[in-house]
């Protein structure tokens, strides 16, 4: 695997985000608060679609960093992401 990156600029995000064809999306769990997902289209039925300020409202109201890798050691564009706390 290549080196993954951590950012919480909102422009990276939504832009390695939308070059992937991805969309913001949370999972909504009875009483919890809501875990931010990227929606790659996969069938998944707890994911639900938000708006980019909503995503970037939780991203912020949790002190999260989004980490994410670029390409793959084989090459390929990589979907990688994963959301963590900042540091």
């Amino acid at each position: 695997m290549s080196e993954a990156m951590t950012t919480s600029n909102h422009e990276v995000i939504r832009a390695w985000i939308e070059a992937r064809e991805g969309r913001p999306a949370v999972v909504a769990a009875p009483g919890k608060a809501a875990t931010l997902r990227v929606d790659f289209g996969a069938s998944d039925e707890d994911l639900r679609p938000i708006e980019w300020e909503d995503f970037f409202k939780v991203l912020e109201d949790n002190n999260l960093a989004f980490v994410h890798q670029d390409m793959t050691a084989e090459g390929i564009t990589s979907r990688f992401n994963k959301f963590v706390p900042r540091e």
